[in-house]
């Protein structure tokens, strides 16, 4: 495999922008660290890439939240190697500070910042794939091309890159988020990429150059791609037969979720603390004191007296009470649940206290919120609704299609299809 081998490739993921569309989770959070399956959205995609032998990434990190983030979480990757038992360890290293205009130009900085020389696998900080990084990098040293783009055939075509491809899966044609009419097939851009080291050179262009001049950014798909295609450089396309999963918003988000849970991504199969080989149920714990928290859940679902249906994953310190039911859904790290709560096809973050007789359904709900819910004034989540962290909900609140940002208290009432984003006035 020569310089292909996976120890010798760098891995450079851009993270920039706000991720609107997942607001209000990433309001004070790079999406890229949003957890998911009760670990950051990011350390998915990197577990998958580190067990296939990459050992060195560059978080291509633009703005505060993301650099904040990434940075604080992740480090120089010491204890990420240590938490999945990775030796030699991974490093990780951090785009400097300096302002990029695009993917692409994040792309262009590290390489330069630091002097890599070697092919470069480029992936997205908010997605996650299966990737057989073998089969990629055969594809790309067979068909000798520039670069090589991992593809995807999706029915949503008008929210990706899509490729145009010849009987050499050749790419001819690319066009960044088409109408249905105008889209050269159904092959969407999954934004991972295999380069070889020329791509540093070209990156340098005069034309390269203008095109950054004229457009005030240099993005992959929108930009680089075309430019690649337009002067003559051999793109491919690999069409990926394995989970690749956009979680750019709320419905996708959960989506994911239920298929992770589901065991449909290879590299996340087992999430420590399986209940037993006949139920897809996971309570978590290592500890003395989360262990104790474990059997307790353990000993009320033998007994019956909390439900857990489907696939179910179960954070550690967890306290679950009599009569709640949980139904394909994450419940993460010291969160509480009061008793007949109703929780299903929902994602609960960690620190979370749900009161008695809540219902939630199909929603998301942040890190450290209280829910507050009585018998007689029961407070209803549903219908895709987000709630950011730190929110407060009062007793009988009903939320439909609503979203609520971080650090607000929520009065009692009903709520549908709202943002808020503002303090609420109280009687």
């Amino acid at each position: 495999m020569g310089s292909y081998a996976p120890e010798n490739l760098w891995a450079i993921i851009p993270v920039g922008g706000v991720a609107r569309r997942l607001m209000p989770l990433t309001a004070e959070v790079s999406k890229a660290c949003v957890r998911l399956a009760n670990r950051p959205i990011l350390e998915i995609s990197l577990l998958c890439l580190a067990r296939q032998g990459i050992r060195n990434f560059i978080l291509g990190v633009k703005g505060y939240t993301n650099y904040k983030s990434l940075h604080d979480y992740f480090k120089e990757g010491i204890g990420f190697s240590a938490r999945y038992g990775l030796s030699p360890r991974i490093h990780i290293k951090y785009q400097p500070n300096i302002e990029d205009l695009g993917s692409a130009d994040s792309l262009r900085i590290n390489l330069e910042y630091y002097d890599v020389t070697g092919p470069i696998l480029v992936i997205q900080g908010d997605n996650i794939f299966d990737l057989d990084l073998t089969a990629f990098i055969d594809f790309h040293r067979r068909k000798g091309g520039l670069m090589s783009i991992g593809l995807k055939p999706i029915q949503a075509i008008s929210d990706y890159g899509i490729a145009q491809v010849d009987e050499n899966m050749r790419i001819h044609r690319f066009v960044e988020k088409p109408r249905m009419t105008e889209a050269p097939s159904n092959l969407a851009n999954t934004g991972i990429y295999l380069f070889k080291p020329e791509i540093r050179e070209i990156l340098r262009e005069e034309g390269v150059r203008r095109l950054m001049s004229r457009l005030g950014r240099l993005d992959f798909g929108q930009d680089l791609i075309p430019y690649l295609i337009e002067t003559g450089r051999e793109v491919y396309g690999y069409v990926l037969s394995e989970s690749w999963y956009d979680v750019g918003t709320p419905e996708r988000y959960l989506d994911a979720m239920y298929d992770i849970l589901q065991g449909c991504l290879g590299c996340l199969k087992d999430f420590g603390g399986r209940v037993s080989e006949e139920a897809r149920i996971w309570v978590q714990g290592d500890s003395p004191e989360s262990i104790r928290r474990r059997e307790r859940i353990l000993d009320m679902m033998k007994k019956g007296s909390i439900t857990l249906e489907g696939s179910v994953l179960i954070g550690r310190h967890c306290q679950i009470d009599e009569g709640a039911s949980i139904k394909n859904s994450c419940i993460d790290n010291f969160t509480k649940i009061g008793s007949k709560a109703r929780i299903e096809a929902s994602a609960i973050m960690d620190r979370v206290t749900i009161g008695e007789g809540s219902e939630i359904h199909r929603s998301i709900v942040g890190r450290h919120v209280t829910i507050a819910s009585e018998a007689s004034k029961a407070t209803i989540i549903e219908d895709l609704s987000v709630i950011g962290d730190d929110v407060k909900i009062e007793a009988g609140c009903h939320l439909s299609a609503t979203k609520v940002f971080p650090h607000l208290r929520l009065p009692s009432g009903v709520y549908e299809h709202q943002t808020i984003q503002r303090a609420l006035g109280f009687p």
